[in-house]
């Protein structure tokens, strides 16, 4: 039987402020990406998060940013290779700690955001965030984007990875997500990308932006939690590869 990862950014509340619906999606996904408090988060939400993805089952994984609140990590910085290493391992680190006193297994690292985009094309950045997450645990997964660069710097060093697609974002022609600044980026017609989803995962292929059809590795679709359609998206997702024989597994079910 076919078998895919479904994937939410997951805990990125932080103080006041409310982000996302995790309480009613964490039920419908198999891993969930935890926020570490640079992007968002904060201590008590961290422990709240990974506390309910044990109580249900839920394998986690730490979701390390830039240290950017204000824009939501979703801005580019200019950043060594170094100081980005030790962004990943203080974040890792910090998540690491709320698992082992819930009694959670760390499964696997994403990171978010400007970072995951800047180095799924920079193999210097793709290098820096995988040595980092090795030398820390090096059974970790790391999930990024399908074709990145961050899956050739996993596998150069022997890191486990898993292929990541997105359900609610359009792809360019180079297998690179549509910068969110374009029109178009985000895909808001849930029927439309429930059936992108059965495509990728049963077929593995994917319609561009521009019309051209390319092809894709889907080991975890992710769905954006702070996406007001995130629960609908995640719901008929589940629900629609499920009637198509396919098995939503957490990473290490697929990957190992």
């Amino acid at each position: 039987m076919k078998k895919v990862d479904l994937n939410c950014d997951l805990g990125e509340s932080f103080g006041n402020y409310t982000c996302g619906m995790d309480e009613q999606v964490i039920p419908w996904i198999s891993s969930a990406n935890v926020a570490c408090g640079f992007h968002a988060s904060d201590p008590l939400v961290m422990q709240k998060t990974v506390a309910l993805a044990a109580q249900i089952g839920v394998h986690v994984g730490a979701h390390p940013g830039y240290p950017d609140l204000v824009g939501f990590g979703r801005r580019n910085m200019n950043v060594s290779p170094a100081e980005l290493k030790a962004m990943v391992q203080y974040q890792i680190g910090a998540l690491s700690a709320f698992c082992k006193a819930q009694g959670v297994k760390l499964q696997h690292v994403k990171p978010h955001g400007a970072m995951y985009n800047m180095a799924g094309k920079d193999a210097k950045l793709a290098t820096a965030i995988c040595e980092g997450i090795a030398e820390v645990d090096d059974s970790l997964i790391l999930l990024g984007l399908a074709g990145s660069e961050l899956l050739r710097a996993a596998r150069k060093i022997g890191l486990p990875s898993a292929s990541e697609v997105f359900a609610d974002r359009a792809y360019e022609d180079d297998g690179s997500l549509v910068a969110r600044s374009k029109s178009g980026a985000m895909i808001t017609d849930e029927d439309l990308a429930i059936s992108r989803v059965v495509r990728m995962v049963k077929e593995g292929k994917v319609e561009t932006i521009s019309g051209k059809t390319i092809s894709i590795q889907a080991d975890s679709i992710c769905v954006h939690g702070d996406s007001p359609k995130a629960l609908a998206f995640v719901e008929k997702i589940r629900t629609e590869l499920t009637e198509e024989g396919v098995l939503i597994a957490p990473m290490d079910d697929i990957v190992r």
